[in-house]
């Protein structure tokens, strides 16, 4: 019997090219015991995903992925089983899309001054109540022609150093990790070794976040460097946090594949018992 869990993934109500039906059943196909579904700032598929696992052997874990800034860098939280209905995570969460929105609008804008593409190219390739972000931008750039894939997108017209970037506004990891404890949920800083040894986050910075409630540190991902997970060890060593691995997957989005990295039954037994805010889809 499979044992495969994995504890991050996006679907079309973020920046993922499959339904939460369709996720799920990728999920199924693929042979998983457990999924969360994280979509970026939204829990809005978490009915649908809920609804396609009945009756499967499949688990499915009702979760997001927060989007936060730590100065200028873009921190993401993954937050499992907090009340989707909690008042703060409700208005952080929708302050939070409605900037990515304006940004998007203003990122097209300027694009469009110089490339062939409007805005209702990006609403083509989104979904209904989806978080509008970069990665539908690249779709339609894909679609209009302009590139060849979301990877060429991201390494081009939407690079920071194209002078299209715009940020967008995100709460400080340390106030997000608090929203989500108070909903009851368990927050996981999710790949926060990207950059290397050198840049992942300050040892002070996380002494902070663990006093809060800060749960683990997703180290097995494929975008952490090796640097970067050897002193993720380390201070999950130090401070005694669990540590995960995930796949980030994103369907035809990413070349990410479910299951590719995975977490330990018993770090999810873990998440499961401290999850007070909603609870697991189990057969």
């Amino acid at each position: 019997m499979s044992r495969v869990i994995d504890l991050h993934t996006h679907s079309s109500v973020s920046d993922g090219t499959e339904t939460p039906v369709r996720l799920v059943a990728s999920a199924i196909e693929s042979g998983l015991a457990a999924v969360a579904l994280t979509d970026h700032d939204s829990t809005a598929g978490w009915t649908e995903a809920a609804d396609a696992a009945r009756g499967s052997a499949l688990t499915v874990i009702p979760g997001m992925e927060f989007s936060t800034m730590f100065g200028w860098k873009s921190v993401h939280l993954l937050a499992y089983l907090f009340d989707p209905s909690d008042a703060g995570i409700v208005a952080e969460t929708a302050r939070i899309r409605d900037s990515r929105l304006r940004r998007a609008e203003n990122i097209v804008s300027r694009i469009s001054a110089d490339y062939d593409l409007s805005w209702s190219d990006v609403l083509e390739q989104t979904s209904r109540g989806a978080t509008v972000g970069r990665p539908h931008i690249a779709d339609a750039l894909v679609a209009r022609g302009l590139v060849a894939n979301r990877s060429a997108a991201f390494e081009s017209i939407l690079h920071p150093r194209s002078g299209y970037f715009e940020p967008h506004y995100a709460p400080d990891p340390l106030t997000a990790v608090k929203l989500v404890v108070a909903a009851g949920g368990v927050p996981v800083l999710a790949h926060p070794g990207t950059r290397g040894a050198s840049e992942v986050i300050p040892e002070s910075k996380l002494k902070a976040l663990v006093g809060a409630g800060l749960f683990g540190l997703e180290i097995e991902h494929r975008d952490n460097t090796a640097s970067g997970k050897q002193r993720l060890r380390e201070l999950a060593t130090t401070f005694g946090l669990a540590t995960t691995g995930s796949s980030d997957y994103h369907g035809a989005g990413k070349p990410n594949r479910l299951g590719e990295n995975h977490t330990d039954p018993r770090v999810l037994e873990r998440i499961i018992e401290r999850g007070t805010g909603s609870a697991p889809l189990s057969a």
